[in-house]
């Protein structure tokens, strides 16, 4: 199993500005951007290139592809996606967008994208449209995921605050062991 954590990346084009709020951010430790940016997804491209774990998990803050309130968030899906495509990534784990859903990559590489972040400012009654094939859990209230993860199954569940299961995903690979 390999988990990478990508931290905030500076998108300044879609997070330090909104129409109702000024959001200022200090990035004075990570300019300048460009080469930030570039550093950081190639340090994660080579890691994940490098791992030999059956199970491949991407971390971040910002949603890749959201039904939420906020979206998808087109700098990731045009940075981030297609090393995680390249790299056989199965699962892409995120907040930002305060619900709980679970997205399925009908691509070439199928990513499960999973958002996390029904612990506050839930009960926003926003759902974008998506392809239903895609779309398989949206819950718009407060909530949590658990993740349980062996050598060849992986099992996640999404559950309201009393506990109560709401959507559950399983899966499972084949491990190739060599001789020598």
């Amino acid at each position: 199993m390999s988990f990478s954590f990508l931290i905030q990346l500076p998108l300044w084009t879609s997070t330090s500005l909104n129409l109702h709020n000024i959001h200022v951010y200090d990035w004075r430790g990570v300019l300048p951007r460009n080469r930030y940016i570039s550093n950081l997804l190639r340090d994660l491209h080579f890691a994940l290139k490098r791992s030999n774990a059956n199970w491949k998990i991407v971390v971040g803050h910002h949603t890749i592809r959201s039904a939420g309130f906020h979206g998808n968030t087109l700098e990731l899906q045009n940075l981030l996606l297609p090393i995680l495509q390249e790299n056989n990534v199965d699962l892409y784990i995120n907040g930002h967008d305060h619900c709980l859903q679970h997205i399925s990559s009908l691509e070439s590489s199928p990513i499960q994208f999973l958002t996390s972040g029904g612990g506050s400012k839930a009960w926003r009654g926003v759902m974008n449209w998506w392809k239903p094939e895609e779309m398989k859990f949206y819950y718009d209230r407060q909530g949590f995921m658990s993740l349980q993860l062996i050598q060849t199954q992986l099992h996640i569940a999404f559950y309201d605050v009393f506990g109560n299961v709401l959507h559950k995903w399983t899966t499972s690979k084949h491990i190739h062991f060599s001789t020598v």
